[in-house]
């Protein structure tokens, strides 16, 4: 199997027994990835909440929480934000977004109050945005960052596939069947998901339209998911290309 050679390391978290050993293997054969804190800060939108309780004083209440991972650079309590796609909409029987921006009045690495964020752990980020915006994970999926900095929207692209041999999570083993014109996939993009219909094949590149858009860069990974009996099962990943 892929385990084949790794080493086995008995522990006990009860009794703090070989945890630093598991650390020491768990960098050597998956290294924490080289952050660059020049970079603009970017950052994946994994959770959103409303924080105030029920009846609060209008007076009192505390804008909208944002939960997610920072991938590059660092976010600082005073910054002015934008998060993008933001707010999807339905405009003359169409689709569109409308970026939000915002400005970061707090910052929580797990429960401890933070002046700055960096890359590493979940991040909770209190904004001034309407909580109405981010109750009930309504924001999961977005892009985080400083405005001007964010990757482009893309309400269809072209992607270069790489297929795995073998559907994911079936009892039995299916191979997986070549991508078809007019078939619906499911992409996922960092924290989005989306649906996508595939419009063309051509020169090995697949071009879908999407039902939700999502912010990726050019060369960004996605996954690739085919409906097969009724559940969406993984098929393979691919590269943005435009």
């Amino acid at each position: 199997t892929i385990a084949e050679g790794a080493p086995i390391i008995p522990i006990s978290a009860l009794h703090g027994i070989n945890i630093d050993v598991l650390l020491e293997a768990i960098e050597e054969y998956i290294p924490t990835p080289v952050r660059d804190e020049s970079k603009p800060a970017r950052m994946f939108v994994a959770r959103s909440f409303d924080v105030n309780k029920p009846g609060t004083d209008f007076d009192k209440l505390s804008g909208g929480v944002i939960g997610g991972s920072i991938v590059q650079g660092k976010l600082t309590v005073g910054d002015e934000i934008e998060i993008s796609p933001g707010l999807i909409i339905e405009h003359n029987g169409k689709i569109e977004n409308r970026p939000l921006y915002t400005r970061v009045v707090s910052l929580k690495s797990g429960e401890t109050p933070v002046k700055v964020a960096r890359p590493g752990g979940l991040v909770g980020v209190g904004t001034t945005l309407d909580p109405s915006l981010t109750k009930a994970d309504a924001l999961v999926g977005n892009v985080l960052g400083l405005p001007g900095t964010l990757p482009p929207v893309w309400y269809e692209f072209s992607f270069e596939p790489h297929l795995l041999e073998w559907v994911v999570g079936l009892k039995e083993p299916q191979k997986v069947e070549p991508l078809k014109v007019k078939e619906q996939l499911m992409i996922n993009s960092g924290t989005a998901t989306t649906l996508g219909t595939v419009t063309s094949i051509s020169r090995g590149y697949v071009h879908v339209s999407l039902r939700r858009p999502i912010c990726a860069e050019v060369n960004s990974r996605i996954a690739i998911s085919r409906r097969i009996g009724g559940r969406w099962r993984l098929i393979g990943y691919g590269f943005i290309k435009g």
